[in-house]
């Protein structure tokens, strides 16, 4: 049996600078695999006005 965490929300910078869509799974996956899990699920680019 494998326990898992799903996550729903959405992660802002703390100033004015864009995120990079691409550099921010690049990230989020490094620091995935550095604990040996794995992650499955999806992501999309949105603003602070939800589109």
């Amino acid at each position: 049996m494998y326990k898992g965490i799903e996550i729903n929300g959405v992660v802002f910078s703390n100033d004015e600078k864009d995120i990079n869509h691409d550099e921010f799974l690049d990230a989020f996956i490094q620091f995935i695999e550095a604990k040996g899990w794995n992650f499955g699920g999806g992501t999309k680019e949105v603003n602070s006005e939800d589109e």
